[in-house]
Protein backbone atom coordinates (compact mmCIF):
# COMPACT_ATOMS: atom_id res chain seq x y z
CA UNK A 1 0.00 0.00 0.00
CA UNK A 2 1.45 3.32 -0.96
CA UNK A 3 1.65 6.16 1.55
CA UNK A 4 0.80 9.78 0.94
CA UNK A 5 3.78 12.03 0.91
CA UNK A 6 4.00 15.78 1.05
CA UNK A 7 5.35 17.43 -2.05
CA UNK A 8 9.01 18.07 -1.52
CA UNK A 9 11.05 21.17 -2.18
CA UNK A 10 13.27 21.81 -5.21
CA UNK A 11 14.41 18.20 -5.24
CA UNK A 12 10.80 17.14 -5.82
CA UNK A 13 10.74 18.72 -9.28
CA UNK A 14 11.54 16.67 -12.34
CA UNK A 15 11.08 16.66 -16.07
CA UNK A 16 7.52 15.47 -15.54
CA UNK A 17 6.66 18.83 -14.01
CA UNK A 18 7.53 20.56 -17.25
CA UNK A 19 5.40 18.00 -19.03
CA UNK A 20 2.50 18.83 -16.72
CA UNK A 21 2.76 22.53 -17.50
CA UNK A 22 2.82 21.74 -21.20
CA UNK A 23 -0.03 19.22 -20.95
CA UNK A 24 -2.46 21.73 -19.42
CA UNK A 25 -2.96 23.21 -22.84
CA UNK A 26 -3.28 19.83 -24.52
CA UNK A 27 -6.26 17.54 -24.84
CA UNK A 28 -8.01 15.91 -21.91
CA UNK A 29 -6.72 12.54 -23.11
CA UNK A 30 -3.14 13.76 -22.88
CA UNK A 31 -3.64 15.12 -19.37
CA UNK A 32 -5.45 11.93 -18.32
CA UNK A 33 -2.56 9.83 -19.61
CA UNK A 34 -0.18 11.98 -17.58
CA UNK A 35 -2.34 11.59 -14.46
CA UNK A 36 -2.28 7.81 -14.88
CA UNK A 37 1.42 7.51 -15.74
CA UNK A 38 3.35 5.90 -12.85
CA UNK A 39 6.36 8.03 -13.79
CA UNK A 40 4.53 11.33 -13.28
CA UNK A 41 6.08 13.26 -10.40
CA UNK A 42 4.21 14.21 -7.26
CA UNK A 43 4.48 17.90 -8.11
CA UNK A 44 2.85 17.20 -11.46
CA UNK A 45 0.06 15.25 -9.73
CA UNK A 46 -0.48 18.20 -7.40
CA UNK A 47 -0.99 20.44 -10.43
CA UNK A 48 -3.26 17.91 -12.16
CA UNK A 49 -5.44 17.75 -9.04
CA UNK A 50 -6.80 21.17 -10.04
CA UNK A 51 -7.36 20.21 -13.67
CA UNK A 52 -10.65 21.47 -15.17
CA UNK A 53 -11.54 17.94 -16.28
CA UNK A 54 -13.36 15.67 -13.85
CA UNK A 55 -11.78 12.53 -15.33
CA UNK A 56 -8.29 13.89 -14.79
CA UNK A 57 -8.98 14.88 -11.19
CA UNK A 58 -10.62 11.50 -10.58
CA UNK A 59 -7.50 9.74 -11.92
CA UNK A 60 -5.35 11.69 -9.47
CA UNK A 61 -7.78 10.94 -6.63
CA UNK A 62 -7.49 7.20 -7.26
CA UNK A 63 -3.69 7.08 -7.19
CA UNK A 64 -2.26 5.42 -4.09
CA UNK A 65 0.92 7.46 -4.51
CA UNK A 66 -0.83 10.82 -4.79
CA UNK A 67 0.59 13.39 -2.34
CA UNK A 68 -1.51 14.47 0.61
CA UNK A 69 -1.63 18.03 -0.72
CA UNK A 70 -3.20 16.75 -3.93
CA UNK A 71 -5.88 14.62 -2.24
CA UNK A 72 -6.89 17.15 0.41
CA UNK A 73 -8.62 19.63 -1.96
CA UNK A 74 -10.16 16.71 -3.87
CA UNK A 75 -12.11 15.75 -0.74
CA UNK A 76 -14.05 18.97 -1.35
CA UNK A 77 -14.34 18.59 -5.11
CA UNK A 78 -17.75 19.56 -6.51
CA UNK A 79 -17.95 16.24 -8.38
CA UNK A 80 -18.91 13.30 -6.19
CA UNK A 81 -17.06 10.78 -8.36
CA UNK A 82 -13.82 12.55 -7.52
CA UNK A 83 -14.60 12.59 -3.80
CA UNK A 84 -15.64 8.94 -3.97
CA UNK A 85 -12.33 8.03 -5.60
CA UNK A 86 -10.49 9.62 -2.67
CA UNK A 87 -12.79 7.78 -0.25
CA UNK A 88 -11.77 4.47 -1.86
CA UNK A 89 -8.07 5.31 -2.05
CA UNK A 90 -6.28 2.96 0.42
CA UNK A 91 -3.60 5.57 0.94
CA UNK A 92 -5.97 8.37 1.88
CA UNK A 93 -5.09 9.93 5.22
CA UNK A 94 -7.28 9.51 8.27
CA UNK A 95 -7.95 13.25 8.16
CA UNK A 96 -9.25 13.05 4.61
CA UNK A 97 -11.40 10.01 5.40
CA UNK A 98 -12.86 11.71 8.48
CA UNK A 99 -13.92 14.57 6.24
CA UNK A 100 -15.41 12.23 3.63
CA UNK A 101 -17.32 10.02 6.08
CA UNK A 102 -19.42 13.13 6.78
CA UNK A 103 -19.88 13.95 3.10
CA UNK A 104 -23.34 15.04 1.95
CA UNK A 105 -23.37 12.29 -0.69
CA UNK A 106 -24.22 8.82 0.58
CA UNK A 107 -22.04 6.98 -1.95
CA UNK A 108 -19.00 8.91 -0.78
CA UNK A 109 -19.75 8.14 2.87
CA UNK A 110 -20.34 4.45 2.13
CA UNK A 111 -17.08 4.19 0.18
CA UNK A 112 -15.15 5.22 3.30
CA UNK A 113 -16.55 2.17 5.12
CA UNK A 114 -14.83 -0.13 2.65
CA UNK A 115 -11.47 1.60 2.77
CA UNK A 116 -8.78 -0.53 4.48
CA UNK A 117 -7.38 2.68 5.98
CA UNK A 118 -10.61 3.19 7.93
CA UNK A 119 -9.51 3.17 11.59
CA UNK A 120 -11.18 3.27 15.01
CA UNK A 121 -11.62 7.05 14.96
CA UNK A 122 -13.53 6.81 11.67
CA UNK A 123 -15.59 3.85 12.88
CA UNK A 124 -16.53 5.89 15.95
CA UNK A 125 -17.91 8.63 13.70
CA UNK A 126 -19.79 5.99 11.68
CA UNK A 127 -21.43 4.65 14.84
CA UNK A 128 -22.84 8.10 15.61
CA UNK A 129 -24.00 8.90 12.08
CA UNK A 130 -27.66 9.53 11.30
CA UNK A 131 -27.16 7.51 8.09
CA UNK A 132 -28.66 4.08 8.83
CA UNK A 133 -26.79 2.42 5.95
CA UNK A 134 -23.48 3.75 7.19
CA UNK A 135 -24.15 2.24 10.61
CA UNK A 136 -25.20 -0.97 8.88
CA UNK A 137 -21.92 -1.12 7.01
CA UNK A 138 -20.14 -0.59 10.31
CA UNK A 139 -22.12 -3.47 11.82
CA UNK A 140 -20.78 -5.82 9.15
CA UNK A 141 -17.11 -5.10 9.80
CA UNK A 142 -15.21 -8.00 11.31
CA UNK A 143 -12.69 -5.80 13.12
CA UNK A 144 -15.41 -3.89 14.96
CA UNK A 145 -14.37 -2.81 18.45
CA UNK A 146 -16.38 -4.39 21.32
CA UNK A 147 -17.53 -0.99 22.60
CA UNK A 148 -18.89 -0.03 19.17
CA UNK A 149 -20.57 -3.42 18.78
CA UNK A 150 -22.17 -2.91 22.20
CA UNK A 151 -23.52 0.43 21.00
CA UNK A 152 -24.99 -1.13 17.87
CA UNK A 153 -26.76 -3.82 19.92
CA UNK A 154 -29.15 -1.04 20.96
CA UNK A 155 -29.27 0.69 17.58
CA UNK A 156 -32.68 2.20 16.82
CA UNK A 157 -32.74 0.47 13.43
CA UNK A 158 -33.69 -3.24 13.35
CA UNK A 159 -31.81 -3.52 10.05
CA UNK A 160 -28.57 -2.39 11.65
CA UNK A 161 -29.03 -4.86 14.50
CA UNK A 162 -29.85 -7.64 12.01
CA UNK A 163 -26.67 -6.99 10.06
CA UNK A 164 -24.67 -7.00 13.27
CA UNK A 165 -26.34 -10.27 14.27
CA UNK A 166 -25.44 -11.89 10.96
CA UNK A 167 -21.80 -10.83 10.84
CA UNK A 168 -20.50 -10.46 14.38
CA UNK A 169 -17.75 -12.72 15.67
CA UNK A 170 -18.30 -11.59 19.26
CA UNK A 171 -20.04 -14.30 21.35
CA UNK A 172 -21.32 -11.70 23.81
CA UNK A 173 -22.98 -9.77 21.00
CA UNK A 174 -24.58 -12.96 19.66
CA UNK A 175 -25.93 -13.77 23.13
CA UNK A 176 -27.39 -10.28 23.51
CA UNK A 177 -29.05 -10.31 20.09
CA UNK A 178 -30.54 -13.75 20.69
CA UNK A 179 -32.88 -11.94 23.09
CA UNK A 180 -33.82 -9.16 20.67
CA UNK A 181 -37.59 -8.74 20.47
CA UNK A 182 -37.50 -8.07 16.73
CA UNK A 183 -37.77 -11.25 14.66
CA UNK A 184 -35.55 -10.02 11.83
CA UNK A 185 -32.70 -9.55 14.30
CA UNK A 186 -33.02 -13.12 15.56
CA UNK A 187 -33.20 -14.16 11.91
CA UNK A 188 -29.81 -12.51 11.49
CA UNK A 189 -28.45 -14.53 14.41
CA UNK A 190 -29.87 -17.68 12.81
CA UNK A 191 -27.75 -17.03 9.71
CA UNK A 192 -24.57 -16.53 11.74
CA UNK A 193 -22.31 -19.64 11.56
CA UNK A 194 -20.61 -18.68 14.81
CA UNK A 195 -23.59 -19.57 17.02
CA UNK A 196 -23.20 -22.41 19.53
CA UNK A 197 -25.15 -25.69 19.41
CA UNK A 198 -27.23 -24.49 22.35
CA UNK A 199 -28.08 -21.25 20.61
CA UNK A 200 -29.05 -23.07 17.44
CA UNK A 201 -31.31 -25.36 19.41
CA UNK A 202 -33.04 -22.35 20.93
CA UNK A 203 -33.45 -20.74 17.51
CA UNK A 204 -34.90 -23.98 16.14
CA UNK A 205 -37.74 -23.47 18.60
CA UNK A 206 -38.24 -19.76 17.85
CA UNK A 207 -41.90 -18.80 17.54
CA UNK A 208 -41.31 -17.00 14.22
CA UNK A 209 -41.31 -19.06 11.03
CA UNK A 210 -38.76 -16.85 9.24
CA UNK A 211 -36.23 -17.41 12.01
CA UNK A 212 -36.54 -21.20 11.87
CA UNK A 213 -36.44 -21.20 8.06
CA UNK A 214 -33.32 -19.03 7.99
CA UNK A 215 -31.67 -21.34 10.50
CA UNK A 216 -32.15 -24.56 8.53
CA UNK A 217 -30.89 -22.88 5.36
CA UNK A 218 -27.76 -21.49 6.96
CA UNK A 219 -26.14 -23.83 9.49
CA UNK A 220 -25.78 -27.45 10.52
CA UNK A 221 -28.10 -28.56 13.32
CA UNK A 222 -28.01 -31.32 15.90
CA UNK A 223 -29.96 -34.48 15.17
CA UNK A 224 -32.56 -33.71 17.85
CA UNK A 225 -33.26 -30.31 16.31
CA UNK A 226 -33.53 -31.79 12.81
CA UNK A 227 -35.97 -34.46 13.97
CA UNK A 228 -38.13 -31.79 15.56
CA UNK A 229 -38.05 -29.52 12.52
CA UNK A 230 -38.84 -32.29 10.02
CA UNK A 231 -42.32 -32.22 11.51
CA UNK A 232 -42.46 -28.44 11.82
CA UNK A 233 -45.97 -27.03 11.54
CA UNK A 234 -44.81 -24.57 8.86
CA UNK A 235 -44.56 -25.66 5.24
CA UNK A 236 -42.06 -22.82 4.75
CA UNK A 237 -39.68 -24.34 7.28
CA UNK A 238 -39.97 -27.85 5.89
CA UNK A 239 -39.47 -26.54 2.35
CA UNK A 240 -36.36 -24.68 3.51
CA UNK A 241 -35.05 -27.94 4.97
CA UNK A 242 -35.84 -29.85 1.76
CA UNK A 243 -33.65 -27.44 -0.24
CA UNK A 244 -30.90 -26.76 2.32
CA UNK A 245 -27.30 -27.76 1.70
CA UNK A 246 -26.92 -28.35 5.45
CA UNK A 247 -29.57 -31.06 5.84
CA UNK A 248 -28.22 -34.65 5.85
CA UNK A 249 -29.57 -37.22 3.35
CA UNK A 250 -31.63 -39.22 5.84
CA UNK A 251 -33.58 -36.13 6.88
CA UNK A 252 -34.14 -35.16 3.28
CA UNK A 253 -35.36 -38.69 2.59
CA UNK A 254 -37.93 -38.28 5.35
CA UNK A 255 -39.02 -34.97 3.82
CA UNK A 256 -39.55 -36.82 0.55
CA UNK A 257 -42.56 -38.37 2.26
CA UNK A 258 -43.90 -35.04 3.51
CA UNK A 259 -47.71 -34.64 3.27
CA UNK A 260 -47.21 -31.39 1.37
CA UNK A 261 -46.52 -32.24 -2.28
CA UNK A 262 -44.31 -29.17 -2.80
CA UNK A 263 -42.04 -30.14 0.09
CA UNK A 264 -41.91 -33.79 -0.94
CA UNK A 265 -41.09 -32.95 -4.56
CA UNK A 266 -38.40 -30.45 -3.51
CA UNK A 267 -36.74 -33.04 -1.28
CA UNK A 268 -36.79 -35.76 -3.94
CA UNK A 269 -35.56 -33.39 -6.68
CA UNK A 270 -32.79 -31.81 -4.59
CA UNK A 271 -29.31 -31.80 -6.14
CA UNK A 272 -26.30 -30.47 -4.21
CA UNK A 273 -24.90 -27.26 -5.60
CA UNK A 274 -21.38 -27.30 -7.00
CA UNK A 275 -18.87 -25.86 -4.58
CA UNK A 276 -19.64 -24.56 -1.14
CA UNK A 277 -22.53 -22.23 -0.49
CA UNK A 278 -21.60 -19.12 1.48
CA UNK A 279 -23.50 -18.80 4.73
CA UNK A 280 -22.80 -15.13 5.26
CA UNK A 281 -22.89 -12.70 2.38
CA UNK A 282 -20.03 -10.27 1.97
CA UNK A 283 -20.37 -6.83 3.56
CA UNK A 284 -22.32 -4.50 1.32
CA UNK A 285 -19.64 -1.90 0.97
CA UNK A 286 -20.87 0.96 -1.17
CA UNK A 287 -20.45 -0.23 -4.71
CA UNK A 288 -22.88 0.79 -7.39
CA UNK A 289 -23.52 -0.33 -10.90
CA UNK A 290 -22.13 1.61 -13.81
CA UNK A 291 -24.47 3.70 -15.88
CA UNK A 292 -27.20 6.05 -14.80
CA UNK A 293 -30.13 5.56 -12.53
CA UNK A 294 -32.49 7.41 -10.21
CA UNK A 295 -30.56 9.96 -8.21
CA UNK A 296 -27.40 9.26 -10.18
CA UNK A 297 -26.22 11.57 -12.92
CA UNK A 298 -24.28 10.02 -15.75
CA UNK A 299 -20.54 10.32 -16.10
CA UNK A 300 -19.38 13.86 -16.07
CA UNK A 301 -18.36 15.32 -19.36
CA UNK A 302 -14.75 15.93 -20.00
Amino acid sequence: MGKQQDVGGPDGHSGSDTTAHRATGDSVDARLALAQDPATSQMALFELASDPSVVVRKAVAARADAPAQALRPLTRDYDRQVREAVARNPSASVGNLLRLVKDDDRWVRWAVAGNPACDESIRQVMSEASDKELRGLLAELRELEPELAAKLIDDVSPEVRERLATHTHDPDVITALMADRTARVRKGVARNPRTTAEQRSALAQDSVVDVRAALVRSVELAEADLERLVDDRSVQVRLAMATSEFVPPHIRQALGRDPDAMVADAARDFRPASGSSPVVRAPRIGHRRSGTGPGRPGDATR
